[in-house]
């Protein structure tokens, strides 16, 4: 089911898709994406769960953040969304800054947070890497959108991604620009935000990754559940950034793992 809820004045709008009962699963997307692009885990994990994907502050039908905010507003939004959505302590996964955002919530508000997920996060770039994205988001924050070149870092040329690379396309076609602009800076700014702290994190962590990701590497992966107490990385073999959507059976695989690893107190059956 997907709904618009008004939550308050400063809120305003936020988009959710919703499936299934049981303990919450909170799943937050990456820039110029929406809550539909968890849609295979959706539909796998609602058996099990209560499974909300939400759209991200200028995504989707969910109200922008102000053309300045930065990653700690991203993750205030998501600690006054839960809040406001009494969901208590929530899993919580995301997916590139999805992950950056879900990283911070985890640091910032570890009551709210009992296991988180990364998927496809990227830590600590080094500098090149570093100079390149934020010139890539002054191009952004001037209108400058190339569709072209994120869908080839994101995708291979088989086949059998085309039908999922052409969803991808419309969604970003489909995005608020200034919503984008926003999140793409905060994105590439806020790689090493939170990075000094994620031995903070007492929650179990997974890192997720493809192998084939050149801005979110396995490196990154190894690096963020090293630093984290409870941390466990994996690399889906011959997968780039959108693993997710172009091999949801391993993902999947490995979130319900993730998902049956026991928290502080909690005994899984």
């Amino acid at each position: 089911m997907s709904t618009t809820l008004h939550l308050s004045e400063r809120l305003g709008t936020l988009g959710v898709t919703e499936a299934g009962t049981g303990a919450p699963l909170v799943l937050i997307h990456g820039v110029g994406m929406n809550s539909a692009a968890w849609g295979p885990q959706v539909d796998a994990l609602a058996g099990r769960y209560r499974v909300i994907a939400l759209d991200m502050p200028g995504h989707g039908r969910s109200s922008p953040l102000p053309d300045a905010a930065r990653l700690p507003d991203f993750v205030d939004w998501l600690h006054q969304v839960l809040k406001a959505l009494d969901l208590g302590p929530v899993n919580l996964a995301g997916h590139s800054m999805g992950a950056l955002v879900c990283g911070g919530m985890a640091v910032e508000h570890p009551d709210q947070v009992a296991r988180v997920a990364l998927l496809n996060g990227v830590f600590r770039r080094d500098v090149a890497a570093r100079e390149a994205v934020i010139a890539r988001a002054a191009l952004i924050a001037k209108g400058v959108f190339d569709l072209t070149t994120p869908l080839a870092r994101w995708f291979s040329d088989a086949p059998e991604e085309q039908a999922v690379r052409a969803q991808v396309a419309d969604w970003l076609r489909a995005v608020d620009p200034k919503g984008y602009a926003t999140a793409y800076r905060a994105f590439a700014e806020g790689d090493s935000l939170y990075a000094d702290r994620f031995g903070q994190i007492r929650c179990p962590l997974l890192a997720l990754t493809g192998s084939g990701d050149p801005n979110s590497t396995p490196a990154m992966a190894e690096a963020m559940a090293k630093a984290a107490p409870y941390g466990h990385a994996l690399t889906i073999e011959g997968q780039r950034h959108m693993v997710n959507l172009t091999d949801p059976a391993r993902v999947n695989v490995a979130l319900e793992e993730w998902l049956a690893t026991p928290v502080l107190g909690e005994v899984v059956p």
